[in-house]
């Protein structure tokens, strides 16, 4: 039988690996896939690959098509068929401004976001140009959510993941919140140092999706159904602790992400190196693609996204709440996946910032342990009373 051709594309970072797995290790091949994967070199260039059609899906930033649906980012439509990553970003700062941090008792520890932000802002002095990838993201969700409630003029500047070392370096900017492996460049290049993982903001936030225009996976639900059975049990096996030195070694291969093996396993093991100097710090869950229901589109997480969108816009809030929720599509989810093995939550919203230690909930096949994830400042929202 002929394998049926679909073209995806991605920006090279470490949570593009379930598409690059799904390729490399056969998941597409038992789906009667041929995956065909370009690289791009912005989210805005990957963003209009996937709205002209050069690509039939993408990995894509998960505030992006919400955004889209608002009237925010262009006239194409995208939808979220499932999460390919959680968490994955890393925070920095330059080394001037890590040195200001030091001297004022800042002892990097890479896990306190409160503490972090007060130690940025005295050693900031009034301003900060942060760089982020692209303005509907979740770095800037996060940066902003983070630093909200500081007396700081903050300048965000978006610059391409492969550029953020560089800007750095140039003096464009004094910190920056990217996806990894971006962050650790900066420190094996001496001009940055790691200030929080972006889990230490919001210990579950969905960072990737897979995106397709809108209504392409109901006009083509075969292909799609093979292709989100194929990329989720890429992120199943990305899963699995035994399988973090291969993945290191497959994303390290020519032609992927031009760094080597070693900075890459960083962010998949959460050892992570934090400052030229060579400090270490461990941070749990730095990157997850399956384990707590990670793929899965909960449209909680859709809404949260589009009410601090409606905030920053002027759009009305509980309007953009309810139209971000239709962009991540749990019903095809549930639809494609059930027959993958996939144990399906029970609802496809819930409490976000609830959880402070891992809990069991109902599920199909009563497998189901959602993780922590709270907020830095412990606040909870709730999709039932968005306006509250």
């Amino acid at each position: 039988m002929t394998a049926s051709v679909l073209r995806l594309g991605y920006v090279p970072l470490i949570d593009a690996a379930p598409l690059m797995v799904a390729e490399a290790l056969g998941f597409a091949g038992e789906e009667g896939l041929e995956l065909q994967l370009t690289a791009a070199p912005s989210w805005s260039a990957l963003r209009d690959m996937l709205a002209g059609g050069l690509v039939e899906a993408a990995q894509m930033l998960s505030p992006l098509p919400v955004a889209q649906h608002l009237g925010l980012s262009g006239a194409a439509r995208f939808e979220a068929l499932s999460v390919l990553s959680i968490n994955g970003d890393v925070i920095g700062v330059s080394g001037a401004l890590a040195a200001r941090m030091r001297t004022g008792g800042f002892g990097f520890d890479f896990a306190d976001a409160a503490a972090a932000g007060h130690a940025l802002v005295a050693a900031a002095q009034g301003s900060l140009r942060i760089g982020v990838p692209f303005p509907f993201s979740m770095h800037t969700e996060l940066v902003r959510y983070w630093l909200q409630g500081f007396d700081l003029t903050l300048d965000i500047r978006t610059v391409p993941p492969p550029r953020m070392a560089e800007a750095l370096a140039a003096g464009e900017i004094d910190a920056f919140c990217v996806g990894e492996p971006h962050g650790s460049v900066a420190v094996e290049r001496g001009v940055g140092v790691l200030l929080l993982p972006g889990s230490a903001v919001w210990a579950f936030s969905p960072e990737k999706v897979l995106a397709t225009r809108a209504g392409w996976a109901e006009a083509q639900p075969e292909l799609a159904g093979r292709l989100m059975r194929a990329v989720w049990r890429a992120g199943r096996w990305l899963g699995l602790a035994a399988n973090r030195s291969m993945t290191s070694e497959l994303l390290a291969a020519p032609g992927r992400l031009a760094v080597s093996a070693e900075v890459i396993e960083r962010a998949l093991t959460g050892r992570m190196v934090i400052s030229p100097e060579g400090e270490e710090r461990l941070s749990a869950g730095m990157i997850e693609f399956f384990d707590g229901a990670a793929t899965f589109p909960w449209r909680s997480q859709a809404a949260w996204i589009g009410l601090r969108l409606a905030g920053r816009h002027g759009l009305d809030a509980a309007v953009a709440a309810d139209r971000a929720r239709l962009v991540f599509r749990s019903d095809l989810y549930r639809l494609h996946l059930r027959e993958a093995g996939a144990d399906l939550p029970g609802a496809s919203e819930k409490l976000e910032g609830s959880l402070s230690h891992p809990t069991a909930v109902a599920s199909e096949r009563g497998r189901t342990i959602l993780p922590v994830n709270r907020f830095f400042d412990a606040q909870i929202f709730d999709p039932a009373a968005p306006l509250r």
